[in-house]
């Protein structure tokens, strides 16, 4: 693994989003805050789902046997403590928040990926933007999309979306107990690895797949994720305009963080058209 791919692979996914949701240059968002947000949102729920910490049963989201050491300890926990299972949908809702964002920047921030950087406004207000200080991890996760978008398009599969006890959805790391995941463990299988892990919720069918491009690896679980939550945000083909984004549409589709996501971006949509009628 190379440098770029090391600094990348301690990235986790709420992480990896937001980084590629935010203006090198600038460090302004290059989506609306809300779907910002609401996919950061998402994301957490994937995060903890690929740790094997989360997953579904039914229509609901319920903790597993699993206690992965995370940086969402706490989100696993409200999760965990919840006496009544509730949807994905209500957990995006839930977890959608300025403060949760936040608390995701700050994190690269203390990584030397992006830079705290505040704006005055009005002389009162203060405006907190993160433009990139490290760009390598940035060029590792478009690097690795890139390749998982030129292999055949059944190669974009959603995770397996059961909760079990013990096992956890393969992600590029170990998740057999607490103490043997550490946070800053590489999650992120090298660029052009084949994946290790067994995903199987496939999309479904969109057709004939295209062959591969020559020497195209299956994406790891943690990739194919990503770009389902690119897609979800809106995001995907404004960083690849040129890529065929059939499959991930199915994929953000068949995953249920992502689902979640674009069900709760739809609702706000519909209500903002509405007030903007009144």
């Amino acid at each position: 693994m190379d440098a770029e791919s090391a600094k990348a692979a301690e990235l986790s996914l709420p992480q990896a989003f937001l980084l590629l949701a935010t203006n090198d240059k600038n460090g302004k968002p290059e989506v609306p805050v809300f779907a910002l947000r609401t996919t950061v949102a998402g994301a957490i729920l994937a995060e903890l789902h690929l740790l094997g910490a989360i997953g579904l049963q039914g229509k609901y989201v319920r903790a597993t046997g699993t206690y992965p050491q995370t940086e969402f300890q706490h989100e696993l926990e409200l999760i965990r403590g919840k006496s009544r299972p509730r949807t994905p949908k209500w957990w995006v809702s839930v977890l959608d928040s300025r403060a949760e964002v936040q608390l995701v920047y700050e994190g690269m921030a203390s990584l030397g990926i992006v830079e705290h950087v505040g704006e005055k406004h009005l002389g009162r207000f203060r405006a907190v933007r993160y433009p990139h200080k490290d760009h390598a991890p940035e060029a590792a996760l478009l690097k690795n999309i890139e390749a998982a978008l030129s292999g055949a398009p059944s190669d974009l599969e959603a995770p397996d979306s059961t909760a079990t006890e013990a096992g956890a959805v393969d992600a590029g790391t170990t998740v057999a107990g607490a103490a043997d995941v550490g946070a800053s463990d590489a999650r992120w299988t090298d660029v052009g690895a084949p994946d290790a892990g067994t995903l199987d919720a496939g999309a479904s069918d969109a057709g004939t797949p295209a062959p591969a491009k020559p020497g195209a690896q299956t994406p790891d679980a943690r990739t194919t994720v990503l770009i389902a939550l690119l897609q979800a945000a809106g995001l995907l083909g404004k960083l690849f305009p040129a890529a065929d984004l059939t499959q991930a549409s199915e994929l953000a589709r068949d995953y249920w963080p992502t689902r979640a996501v674009e069900d709760e971006l739809r609702l706000i949509r519909l209500a903002e058209e509405e007030a903007a009628t009144l």
